[in-house]
């Protein structure tokens, strides 16, 4: 079993700056993909971006180039660094792992982008 803890979001003025961390525990993590996805006011669950065991990265297209998702293997925990940030990224942020095509999630952590 794994359990996640997602911390730092919290609210920001538009073109500020927010931190999130997600923090594992029960397994260690660093052979498996990890992953922050995100839920908008009225829209779906999305990806937002995603990091391999060997530090490769995936982005969706409306945050390319002002997020950045990096893990730090020694502590089990991932992070998203947000900047540049819009009012159109507030929402619920959540960490998630799949093992053995289970998924695994955070409860969230709200970013609210102010304009």
């Amino acid at each position: 079993q794994v359990q996640l803890v997602e911390t730092g979001g919290g609210l920001v003025r538009a073109g500020g700056s927010l931190r999130l961390s997600c923090a594992a525990s029960g397994r260690v993590l660093s052979l498996y993909i990890m992953a922050w996805y995100r839920q908008l006011p009225g829209k779906q669950r999305e990806l937002v971006a995603d990091i391999t065991s060997g530090g490769s990265t995936n982005y969706a297209v409306s945050v390319k180039g002002r997020f950045t998702i990096s893990r730090d293997n020694a502590n089990n925990t991932v992070y998203l660094q947000m900047n540049i940030l819009k009012p159109e990224d507030t929402g619920v942020y959540y960490c998630n792992v799949r093992l053995d095509y289970v998924d695994y999630w955070g409860k969230g952590t709200l970013v609210t982008v102010s304009s």
